[in-house]
């Protein structure tokens, strides 16, 4: 996996790396049981601390996202989510409520972001169909 880490964007690199984590197993680019890169070789190939790929790392394992085998390494979790939807459904209202304040600002009118929703909803089903046919070859 290739991680693509802004220093100047002003969000924590460790949230970074959660972030691209979490799309890439979303999205299937990252399958179930696949190992992720270790600490130490990958917080010298990103050229940032020990400790912010091992924070990244911990953050993701408590959001169910990885698990961590002692002397084994990191894994992709199966997709069975550890919250109940009530709960996931906040998380992402929560991220929702961010992107409705950024479109206000950007005059953004409701019915273009629907439609723009709609349509990167459904990029990402397309994405993860051709990832998951690609891992079929």
């Amino acid at each position: 996996m290739r991680f693509q880490l802004t220093f100047k964007s002003g969000k924590p690199v460790y949230l970074q790396l959660v972030d691209q984590v979490k799309a890439a197993a979303a999205s299937g680019a990252i399958q179930p049981a696949e190992p992720l890169t270790s600490i130490r070789p990958l917080a010298e190939e990103l050229r940032v601390n020990r400790n912010t790929v091992a924070k990244a790392y911990a953050e993701l394992e408590s959001q169910g996202v990885i698990e961590a085998v002692a002397g084994r390494g990191c894994f992709i979790r199966e997709a069975s989510s550890p919250f109940k939807k009530d709960a996931r459904i906040k998380l992402v209202a929560a991220e929702i409520d961010e992107a409705v304040v950024q479109a206000h600002h950007l005059q953004i009118a409701r019915t273009d972001f629907l439609r723009l929703a709609e349509d990167r909803f459904d990029a990402f089903q397309d994405r993860r169909a051709r990832a998951a046919k690609a891992g079929h070859s």
